[in-house]
């Protein structure tokens, strides 16, 4: 790199400038290590004097409501917003946190060819769509439940509805397949036709005898899924126990299990027996374990 390479750009926007830092900071990156050292000693000095001097002018900007109106106005600028992130003296948006928790689950979703693109943010709702192999995929409502929907809500807790979009060249007609429980994709004979899916209560459970066994059914969001109505401590019914944002407690002894995965997040080492479960159309069929 020659000294025509460090000529700064004239373009004035984020991505200029930030080009212009990662072009000297090549250089510095070939440097022996004292030399680095020295540099990154100045990079510091001058980020806290700076850092140092930026808090202090918020705080007493924000001492005067007019000027905290135009200082909230001018946040909205991107270069201001990123260098103040840089100095902690800006809590991340909205959308710079659910960007975050979208990057989080996007290399799951890249190891099965698929991918997932952020729509609209118009809280307390934002809108996402599955692209590539997982859009219309059967196991594209677990993903979604355990993956992006847990994400963005442990990121974002003021955003309470996150909503799936589904791609209009695979919307689902009445005889297609909704819904696979993943570890039964492409099984074959052994499914029991058992009920509709609106009998089932969303966020709740149904019982049901299916094969002489008996199960409960629980439906949350796009997810339907299917254990054995047994506490896995003592092996006591479940069914009369509470069930509230996703997870059942034993009415006996209190174990609690989360209904998207029958896992006991009272004693990790245990589970709910489970059973295969999918949904063509409006029809739920299940598939007893061995």
């Amino acid at each position: 790199m020659n000294a025509v390479d460090l000529i700064p750009t004239k373009r004035d926007d984020l991505a200029g400038l930030a080009g212009d830092i990662l072009r000297v900071e090549a250089i510095f990156a070939i440097w022996d290590e004292t030399q680095r050292s020295a540099v990154e000693a100045y990079r510091r000095a001058i980020e806290d004097l700076n850092g140092e001097a930026l808090r202090r002018l918020v705080k007493a900007l924000k001492e005067e409501p007019a000027a905290l109106a135009a200082m909230k106005q001018a946040v909205t600028d991107e270069v201001v917003y990123a260098v103040l992130r840089r100095h902690n003296i800006l809590k991340p948006s909205l959308s710079e946190r659910v960007g975050a928790a979208l990057d989080g689950v996007r290399p799951m979703l890249a190891s099965h060819g698929g991918d997932v693109e952020l729509v609209s943010v118009r809280p307390p709702a934002i809108e996402v769509r599955f692209v590539g192999a997982c859009d219309g995929c059967p196991a594209s409502a677990l993903t979604f439940h355990a993956g992006v929907k847990k994400a963005i809500e442990e990121a974002c807790p003021e955003i309470s509805d996150i909503i799936q979009i589904k791609s209009m060249s695979n919307a689902a007609d009445n005889d297609s397949v909704r819904f696979v429980s993943p570890f039964a994709l492409g099984a074959v004979g052994g499914w029991h036709l058992v009920c509709r899916l609106d009998e089932i209560p969303l966020g709740g459970i149904s019982t049901l005898v299916v094969g002489g066994q008996d199960v409960i059914l629980s439906r949350q969001d796009a997810i339907v899924s299917c254990f054995q109505n047994a506490c896995a401590h003592l092996g006591i019914p479940l069914d009369s126990g509470d069930v509230e944002q996703g997870i059942i407690t034993c009415p006996h002894h209190g174990f609690q299990y989360d209904l998207s995965s029958g896992e006991c997040l009272t004693a990790p080492e245990v589970a709910l027996q489970s059973h295969a479960v999918r949904v063509i159309g409006n029809r739920v069929e299940v598939r007893l374990s061995s």
